[in-house]
């Protein structure tokens, strides 16, 4: 190869080389503008203004019954029927019998008993007339009262200390008691309604076995309902100072009144809320049911001021708001809620908040702020 070609091979790689490195420096140049333009996040926001306001507090609770109780017996056997079938929604009255247990060979076993009571009593019967002639009808009538179809009758009064000697040593207290503890557990077949109410839940039919203390229904009483609410404990005094509540369904109708009926004194460590129970009285022309939620409210000024806020930048007890393009986390205190909206202190008038909450803030990420009205 020719002196003058070989150095106009070198000119031409030099040239080419320093336009590629020109070309590769301007492209690292846009690709760096073009990632610091994407690490700019742009972010609705409002200045904050606190006002002193008069609102509702509110809160929400879920309606339940004054009293709700297992059915289950004491006994074993096979579970009957009672007055009516029992199946969830079921309504009852008070006196009405609900279940029973296949009573039969426990009362053949208190008939047995019965009968050898009897026998103990006739036996004793001639010594007893010659001991205390003037005693004899009283004891001829409690043996002619006794049947096994009816209650055991009381035993005859004792007038002096020598006959209680003489009925004590033939073992005829004894027996009684034993027959009265008996007949107790013969009542223990029947579970009698001892309110009025309605069926929640049944986990066994007639048929089947039941053991003693097995769940075989659940039931509650209607016409007294109350009504758990969780209350924030910065609220808890206003709410028991006032006493008396409102009650809202999901459409803003106002269904019920009610008044505080007890205090939890155990506070939940999550929420910081101790639950507070309403009483709930309908009003006319609307119902209340069991499991119905509603939302309780009492009228109160509010004494510090405070901003309205979206639901959607709170989380855990704080918010997001925006300085020099970071954004930045604040504690508030929330002291009221609306389906879509919380009222809270712990912001200065003139801070930019952030409207939305922001779930990733990647390290060098700068925010823009986007004013919404």
């Amino acid at each position: 190869m020719k002196r003058s070609q070989i150095i106009l091979l070198v000119v031409f790689l030099l040239v080419t080389g320093g336009i590629s490195m020109i070309v590769a420096g301007n492209k690292t140049e846009t690709l760096k503008k073009e990632k610091e333009t994407n690490d700019d996040v742009y972010v609705p926001i409002k200045e904050v203004k606190n006002e002193l306001k008069v609102f509702s507090m509110e809160s929400y609770g879920q309606v339940t019954p004054n009293s709700e109780i297992n059915i289950s017996f004491e006994v074993q056997g096979k579970l009957e029927r009672g007055n009516l079938t029992m199946k969830p929604g079921t309504n009852f009255r008070k006196g009405q019998l609900l279940y029973s247990v296949d009573n039969r060979e426990g009362y053949a076993t208190f008939r047995a008993r019965m009968s050898t009571f009897s026998t103990l009593l006739l036996n004793a019967l001639p010594d007893l007339e010659l001991e205390f002639p003037s005693e004899r009808n009283k004891w001829i009538k409690f043996l002619n009262d006794l049947d096994p179809a009816k209650r055991l009758p009381a035993l005859p009064e004792i007038n002096n200390s020598k006959e209680r000697l003489f009925i004590t040593s033939r073992n005829i207290f004894a027996e009684y008691y034993n027959l009265e503890a008996q007949q107790l557990r013969l009542e223990k077949y029947f579970y009698i309604a001892p309110f009025s109410g309605t069926v929640l839940s049944t986990s066994a039919e007639p048929g089947a076995v039941t053991s003693p203390g097995m769940t075989v229904a659940r039931i509650a009483k209607t016409g007294g309902f109350e009504v758990r609410v969780p209350i924030s404990m910065e609220d808890i005094d206003i709410y028991k100072s006032k006493g008396k509540a409102t009650f809202t369904n999901s459409d803003g109708t106002m269904v019920a009144t009610g008044k505080i009926i007890r205090v939890s004194g155990v506070i939940n460590q999550q929420t910081q809320s101790a639950d507070v129970y309403y009483s709930v009285k309908a009003l006319e022309g609307e119902k209340v049911y069991n499991g119905m939620h509603l939302n309780v409210a009492i009228e109160t000024d509010a004494e510090k001021n405070t901003v309205t806020i979206p639901l959607t930048c709170y989380h855990d007890g704080k918010v997001m708001v925006l300085e020099d393009k970071k954004l930045v986390p604040v504690e508030v205190l929330k002291v009221h809620s609306k389906p879509d909206s919380l009222l809270v202190t712990g912001l200065s008038d003139g801070q930019i908040l952030v409207l939305e909450r922001i779930k990733k803030n990647k390290k060098g990420t700068k925010f823009i702020g986007i004013e919404r009205k």
